[in-house]
């Protein structure tokens, strides 16, 4: 019988490893970055905004190496590591003159995608200096945001990729895992929401959510090819009760295991975070369920 392996929602057969040893033995001289390319273009495997899967294929052609069913040439290169060598992002200076007044006195406000820009150095050292978790870079898909009232900027929000599994989200989506696995990514991660401190307008908060919500689904598509359906969040009860999200529509969904991704017991190894969800459309079951 025919093998079949599984690596980030792909099958890979007994045949199709065969290919990847032909391929890496009529290309002796490309290190594993151009093979990894070669593999998505004879795979047609691509994102949803037609750019290749390069990473996830290097992840797959690794895994096969290390058990032993390909051999990949040599690392040339190794990359130095955001992750455990992260870099803070530089401070910038911004007037921190005291906003005091009512919504409709600092409207309209400006809503800024960032990303790429020449503003992203911005929206990443405010988050840094006035997040209490400091800035962390996205991964996978991810969108930033400046708010601004006049010259000034309010508020940032970064918005990423969602979480593969999440237990009262899942339930209350009732996806399954197959239909999990072909549309998380059309799930966006709230993972930063920062009102600068010096900003004290009442509303503020709730207002800015319920646009972003009318927003994102048609600038995501734009970007990645796909619109979103459904946002999430986590908030840490010990520090805030969600209330501006509730006031925009979002609903509580239940708290985490506090054991976070792969972990290897059931016991809980970080705190137990509050799970908010916000359908983006009635149709969100339906839309997220489906499995063609």
């Amino acid at each position: 019988m025919a093998r079949m392996l599984r690596y980030r929602g792909r099958e890979v057969s007994d045949s199709e490893i065969a290919f990847l040893r032909r391929l890496i033995a009529e290309h002796p001289g490309e290190s594993r970055r151009q093979l990894s390319k070669r593999v998505c273009e004879a795979w047609s495997w691509v994102q949803p905004n037609g750019a290749l899967r390069d990473m996830v294929c290097r992840g797959l052609m690794l895994q096969l190496d290390r058990a032993g069913l390909i051999e990949l040439p040599p690392v040339r290169q190794r990359p130095r590591n955001n992750v455990v060598a992260r870099r803070a992002p530089p401070a910038v200076s911004v007037d921190q003159t005291p906003l005091r007044a009512a919504l409709s006195e600092i409207r309209p406000l400006r809503f800024q995608q960032v990303r790429r820009t020449g503003q992203e150095r911005l929206f990443d050292a405010l988050l840094e200096a006035q997040h209490y978790l400091g800035y962390t870079r996205p991964v996978g898909e991810h969108l930033k945001y400046l708010v601004w009232s006049a010259q000034r900027p309010v508020a940032c929000l970064a918005w990423s990729s969602a979480p593969r599994h999440l237990g009262p989200r899942d339930r209350f989506i009732g996806w399954s895992a197959e239909a999990r696995r072909r549309n998380i990514h059309l799930l966006a991660y709230n993972l930063r929401f920062l009102i600068l401190p010096w900003v004290q307008v009442p509303h503020l908060a709730s207002h800015i959510l319920a646009c972003m919500a009318r927003r994102l689904p048609e600038e995501w598509q734009g970007v990645y090819g796909h619109p979103v359906y459904y946002l999430e969040t986590f908030i840490d009860p010990a520090r805030f009760r969600g209330t501006c999200y509730r006031a925009a529509g979002w609903v509580s969904l239940g708290l985490t295991s506090g054991r976070g991704k792969d972990a290897p017991t059931s016991k809980p190894t970080r705190p137990v975070k509050e799970v908010l969800g916000c359908p983006l459309t009635e149709r969100f079951r339906a839309l997220l369920a489906r499995v063609p």
